[in-house]
């Protein structure tokens, strides 16, 4: 035998008796091809969609703000969405908790109208002044293609999970120009402290993919400052610790008042297109009390002004509450980008009383509230990292821990799952999704 045919045979015996033999590497080989051409599929409908809704948004938000008598008209705006939604979309009304439960519990396929629905919704809230965002419409958008297109891959039964979860990650990451926060988001959001790594390449690929499509559309994701390195002082993570709870505190806050607040809409009006209807004339009759429109809409503008001065601390109080009657009453849209708003505008208020840069405060606040109200640290630190540089890496994801932390078992999707206790002490919420949580302490009381 010659040397090169002995050398093959103790390559090949060494192969043979380790973990990698050659029929994990063909399984491993298919397995990668399989998910590299169903991610890109899916991020090319999901990047698209994400694309021509980003679109539309923005012709919205201008033409409103170009005719501000528009937001008169939210009251009835507000009635057509709940007609809409009662007549038509019963069933996808929970929106973004639908597709949490869907991941939880696979039953029927996710309603197609969803994605229409949510899309038109958005764009009618916002053309008339409602206080919303958009990540919820472009994740439940995304979740709605994503189930349509299972039928057109073989999956097995576990796989299905997967591709929901590949489907929520490309909505985000294409919606925000973030592919490695998306990716680590959709991983992250059904169940807290637990990660399906299992999911891991088909994530991360169709949030990439997705990303890359809006981006090739050529639409404008918005720009923040990258921010300067701060040097180090020990007295600084006292002061990021002490911020990271107030951002803790605001996120449970805001939970809490949002699941509250249309708990007493749904007590106080019967009939489900009113709610709206009623929550228009609240937030139209206090735009005109405050003579702005600076809280209405996605508040961009003001969200990149706290980078640059320091925002008054009513600022995000103001935001929240709109927010909360536009949402809870039954008005579409998303809570992310209303989050981003009242974290960075709080942050950016601390800075009268912490001794620390007022644009780094409004970046930990941007991102640190989302985490809290969320419970995806890891998301919120690379999406920092991807927004804002990663000069101050350290400082950003520890305001993210500490408001994980102290948001304690809230959050603004009720459907998610405890995977791992914040706290040893509450173990016994181990498996329990939110509403039940809450719901059992309320029975308490």
């Amino acid at each position: 035998m010659s040397l090169f045919s002995k050398m093959k045979s103790f390559i090949f015996r060494v192969l043979n008796r380790s973990v990698w033999n050659w029929s994990t590497a063909k399984d491993t080989a298919v397995y990668l091809v399989k998910w590299s051409f169903w991610a890109l599929v899916l991020g090319l409908f999901v990047g698209s969609a994400s694309a021509g809704f980003l679109v539309s948004l923005d012709w919205v938000t201008t033409t409103r703000e170009n005719h501000l008598w528009l937001i008169a008209f939210l009251p009835l705006a507000g009635f057509l969405i709940g007609l809409i939604y009662h007549y038509y979309g019963k069933e996808v009304q929970a929106g973004n908790n639908l597709l949490l439960d869907t991941l939880h519990t696979p039953k029927e396929k996710i309603p197609f109208k969803m994605a229409p629905l949510v899309y038109l919704g958005t764009l009618i809230t916002h053309f008339f002044g409602g206080s919303a965002g958009r990540e919820g419409t472009a994740v439940q958008m995304a979740g709605a293609i994503g189930d349509q297109l299972a039928p057109w891959f073989k999956l097995n039964p576990e796989e299905p999970k997967t591709l929901l979860t590949a489907s929520i990650a490309a909505g985000f990451a294409s919606v925000f120009g973030t592919p490695l926060a998306g990716a680590v988001f959709g991983l992250e959001v059904a169940r807290i402290g637990k990660v399906r790594y299992q999911s891991l390449f088909p994530v991360f690929a169709t949030a990439i993919w997705a990303s890359f499509i809006t981006d090739a559309w050529q639409v404008e994701h918005t720009h923040y400052p990258i921010l300067e390195k701060l040097t180090w002082e020990p007295l600084h993570l006292v002061y990021i610790t002490g911020a990271g709870i107030v951002f803790g505190i605001t996120a449970a806050l805001f939970s809490k008042l949002m699941h509250s607040t249309g708990s007493v809409f749904k007590r106080a009006i019967a009939y489900p297109p009113l709610r709206p209807f009623w929550g228009g004339v609240m937030v139209a009759l206090l735009v005109a009390l405050l003579g702005t429109s600076k809280y209405i809409g996605l508040g961009i503008p003001t969200i990149l002004q706290a980078f640059e001065e320091a925002s008054p601390f009513t600022d995000f109080a103001l935001k929240m509450g709109l927010t909360i009657i536009t949402l809870a009453s039954g008005f579409k849209g998303g809570e992310v980008t209303p989050l981003f708003f009242i974290g960075a505008t709080l942050g950016s208020a601390l800075s009268w009383v912490l001794p620390l840069p007022t644009a780094l405060l409004a970046a930990m606040g941007f991102v640190a509230v989302f985490s809290g109200a969320t419970n995806t640290p890891l998301a919120c630190t690379i999406m920092g990292l991807e927004l804002f540089g990663v000069e101050n890496g350290i400082y950003i994801a520890l305001a993210c821990v500490v408001a994980y932390v102290c948001s304690g078992h809230h959050s603004i999707y009720t459907s998610q799952r405890i995977g791992e206790a914040k706290n040893p002490k509450l173990e016994n919420h181990i498996h329990q999704k939110i509403e039940d949580i809450h719901r059992s302490n309320q029975s308490r009381k």
